[in-house]
Parts: C-alpha cells; structure tokens; sequence
C-alpha cells in the first residue's frame, strides 16, 4: 500500500505558490542537467561527506539540494512538495519561506553527513528541505485534510486523510527507518537523517518564519 498527496483540501492559498513552483522548475532543469551530464555531473555537484568535512566543494551542500538520482526520486518530492509547500509559502511570505526551504536542506545535509563523515558516497535530494516543509505543515495544519492517491495493490483509489495521520505515519516510518540504518550502518541508500533533520527542524523552526495570516478554513 502506498499513499501519494496530491492538495490540501481544506482551505487554499491566498496567492500563487510563486516560490514553491520555481523550486520545482529549478529541480527539473536540474535533473534535465544531469541526465545530459551523466555521472560527471553527479560527482561534481553532489554532496561528498569525506570532501565536505575537509572543507572541500562546500557549494554542494546548496546544489545537491536541488539534484535527483532517479526520476520516482524527483518526481516524489516534487508531489509532495506541491501538495504542502502553497499552505507554507503562503504563511511565511515568498522571501522568507525561500530562506526556511533552504536553511532546512542546508540543515538535512549536515545530519546526513554527521551520520557518515567518512563517507565517498555521493549524496543528493531535496529529500530533507521537502520533509521540513511537512514537518512545518504539521503544526500549522494538522487537522487539514490531504485529497490524496490510494494504492492498494492493482487498485487507485481518492481517498482523503487527516494531515496528522498522513505526515505523521510518514515522520514515523522514516525515523524507524533511521534507526534501523544506524545499526547496520550501509555505504548508501536512503538518506533517513536527512529526512528526520528536515521534519524537526521545519516543525521547530515554523514559528519564527510565519509572518502571514493563515488562509481561512473552507467550508466543505
């Protein structure tokens, strides 16, 4: 089973994401980018652990936060971030929702590095600045309701759910998941402490960049 965000239905932006659409243009000339790079391209602008902690390519920890490593990668943050970063944008204001969005990947980054400073492994996504956008959401929004994609085996289904329960379950299962990658410690994959990082420094950050007046609940 899996469950795929697509709006929030219970209340809507007082103007147009103007941001969070230029932070998913930006993301897919990016990938655009690196299909005709290939490789090369990866290794230059990705994140490196070993190299960051030596103070080395320290432009990385902003240009890997905008690179993907497969098109079910981009094409998932790039849904969920449309489907809760209009709410947020709208509540922070354009200017310092851009600086939230990107001190929060500079933040996931770091914990994904902390986890592995040795490492050579190449380290990219827009992963954790995605995942603090929900975290922000969360404590804003939790009661909101999330029209989202159900599937369940063969069948795809609308369903709509409760933001606590859905970015809830989501936070729980990445934070499980971060434990059980800390005990058996691989070279790559998932970036897990990214995630986490991202959702708790967006859930506890939210309040020092809203500046807005939240948008009016919809009557449904």
């Amino acid at each position: 089973m899996a469950v795929v965000p697509l709006t929030d239905v219970s209340r809507r932006p007082a103007r147009f994401p103007l941001v969070t659409a230029s932070i998913v243009i930006v993301n897919v000339l990016v990938f655009l980018a690196e299909l005709s790079g290939g490789e090369d391209f990866v290794t230059r602008w990705s994140v490196v652990p070993a190299d960051l902690v030596h103070g080395h390519r320290l432009i990385t920890i902003l240009t890997a936060m905008f690179m993907h490593g497969s098109w079910s990668h981009i094409i998932g943050n790039m849904v969920f971030l449309w489907a809760f970063g209009p709410q947020m944008e709208d509540v922070m204001g354009r200017s310092r929702y851009l600086a939230f969005y990107l001190l929060a990947g500079l933040t996931a980054t770091l914990a994904q590095v902390a986890m592995d400073p040795s490492s050579t492994v190449p380290n990219l996504g827009a992963s954790g600045a995605v995942a603090a956008v929900m975290g922000a959401f969360l404590v804003t929004y939790p009661r909101d309701r999330i029209r989202s994609l159900l599937f369940l085996f063969v069948f795809v289904t609308v369903t709509y759910l409760p933001a606590m329960l859905l970015i809830g379950v989501w936070f729980l299962m990445q934070f499980v998941s971060l434990g059980v990658v800390a005990k058996t410690h691989p070279t790559g994959g998932v970036a897990y402490a990214a995630h986490v990082a991202g959702f708790i420094f967006g859930a506890v950050m939210v309040r020092f960049f809203e500046t807005q007046p939240r948008a009016p609940q919809l009557d449904l």
